[in-house]
């Protein structure tokens, strides 16, 4: 039998926090584009579509959660993934949907 680590309430809502910040899909087009690389808020809204407003506060709440980094250079800021294990994660969401969704299609026959 495995045993799992007790997680603290400050850890867990730590956690719920990362979660609720990663429901937006905005937010996950915006990780989604910068897996390319590092890019300038300018390339940003080119690949995202998103205006400049709504975009920069989109990356505030990515950076102060530890999902992107920034980096400036003379006057431009560029913001980079921190880690990418963030996809590992969105690829397990995607294939328990896929099984959800299967699941649901085989019972409704």
């Amino acid at each position: 039998m495995r045993h799992h680590k007790r997680l603290e309430p400050e850890i867990l809502e730590a956690v719920a926090d990362g979660f609720k910040v990663l429901a937006e899909p905005a937010r996950l087009a915006i990780l989604n584009v910068l897996r390319k690389g590092p890019m300038s808020v300018t390339t940003l809204i080119d690949e995202t579509g998103l205006s400049q407003a709504n975009l920069s506060k989109h990356l505030q709440l990515l950076h102060t959660h530890g999902f992107v980094q920034r980096q400036r250079e003379k006057s431009w800021v560029y913001y980079s993934l921190a880690d990418r294990s963030v996809f590992s994660l969105c690829e397990i969401m995607c294939a328990q949907l896929d099984r959800h969704v299967a699941v649901k299609r085989y019972a409704s026959r």
